[in-house]
């Protein structure tokens, strides 16, 4: 199992727009030179954030993309779920259907305790703790 380049890249832009929060909107080149990202990747990430309320976009020479929340209430688990749509460790867990044991499956279960367990720790870990550093997404 792991992450798409999707998830990392979008969580990578994710903090950077989190790192220039209070300065408003950001420049999508900017954020391309300082992550080593191409806009054009950029570009397709921002579709679903957007459309999912956690980035708001303003035209003119002064715009740019900015969160659409403070950074301390977005968790990298929401753009995780955003970005990778319904990623979890077994395709049994999404559809049951695709797999003629799930009703008795003795496996199953752990597969969803699993996943489980990985977005409840994507899901504690905010942006503004992210970018603090590694103490501060631990709770240390």
């Amino acid at each position: 199992m792991k992450l798409s380049t999707r998830s990392r890249y979008g969580t990578r832009m994710m903090a950077d727009l989190a790192q220039h929060y209070a300065d408003g909107p950001v420049r999508m080149g900017d954020i391309a030179e300082r992550q080593n990202i191409s806009i054009k990747y950029l570009e397709q990430l921002i579709i679903p954030l957007k459309k999912m309320r956690l980035i708001k976009s303003s035209r003119g020479p002064k715009g740019g993309h900015m969160l659409a929340r403070p950074p301390e209430e977005i968790t990298v688990g929401e753009i995780v779920r955003v970005l990778e749509k319904g990623f979890n460790l077994t395709r049994c867990i999404d559809i049951p259907e695709v797999c003629d044991r799930s009703p008795e499956c003795r496996t199953r279960t752990i597969w969803e305790r699993a996943t489980q367990a990985m977005y409840n720790e994507l899901e504690s870990v905010t942006l503004s703790q992210l970018i603090n550093g590694p103490k501060a997404a631990v709770g240390l």
